[in-house]
C-alpha cells in the first residue's frame, strides 16, 4: 500500500489498519485524517495491496 502525506510517500507491505500505518510512518493518528478513493476512512479500516491512502493534517483553531 502507499501512504501519502504532503510531499512524502511511503510504501508499506502486508495488511494493516490505517492507525498502525500512520504510526509506522512516524505520525500521530489524531493529527491526520485518512482518505482512500476520495472518501474519508476511519483509523480502524484494514488496508493492503494496491490501496493508496492520503493523509491530511487536522487543523483546528478559532
Amino acid at each position: 500500500m502507499k501512504i501519502i502525506y504532503r510531499d512524502k510517500t511511503w510504501e508499506l507491505k502486508g495488511r494493516t489498519t490505517v492507525r498502525h500505518a500512520i504510526k509506522k510512518v512516524g505520525l500521530h493518528p489524531q493529527a491526520v485524517l485518512a482518505v482512500r478513493d476520495g472518501k474519508l476512512i476511519t483509523d480502524d479500516v484494514l488496508i493492503s495491496g494496491d490501496d493508496v491512502v492520503k493523509l491530511i493534517a487536522v487543523v483546528s483553531g478559532g
